[in-house]
């Protein structure tokens, strides 16, 4: 099933969001070609955000493959899922839209959602930039209706 924006989600697809602890951010690198990130997120204002934390550069000095990427074509998808080996608890929810690469110093609200769920951050906030996605269209589907 899908919707045109998050505030049409079921709550059990919003819920699913607001809980998920990891997402996975898809997104199209430099010669086109899908790439399927695992992320860190928060839900703020319509938008989900993740940060460029201290994590060690491939090459020190230059912005993250995922920031390049996106700042070259910003079309992205950003899914959340819950695995179960009791497969009538799967359910997943697909966030479509255009993702901005934000400078942490200008988006105080993602950053302060992002610090809130993450222990890791609240000890060493991360410097960013931010991505943020904001729904143009969501999907989303699950297994069965007990939850």
């Amino acid at each position: 099933m899908g919707v045109s924006g998050f505030d049409d989600l079921p709550a059990w697809a919003a819920n699913l969001i607001g809980t998920a602890r990891v997402a996975r951010l898809g997104l199209l690198d430099e010669g086109g070609h899908p790439r399927v990130l695992p992320i860190t997120f928060a839900f703020a204002h319509g938008r989900i955000w993740s940060a460029v934390d201290e994590k060690p550069k491939a090459e020190p000095g230059k912005d993250l493959a995922r920031v390049r990427f996106l700042r070259r074509d910003p079309r992205a998808a950003i899914t959340v899922d819950r695995y179960s080996d009791d497969w009538r608890r799967l359910a997943w929810v697909q966030l479509l839209g255009t993702a901005r690469v934000v400078e942490a110093h200008d988006a105080p609200d993602g950053l302060e959602r992002l610090v809130a769920k993450y222990r890791q951050y609240a000890e060493s906030p991360p410097p960013g930039p931010l991505i943020a996605l904001e729904p143009e269209r969501c999907l989303f589907w699950r297994a069965s209706a007990g939850d």
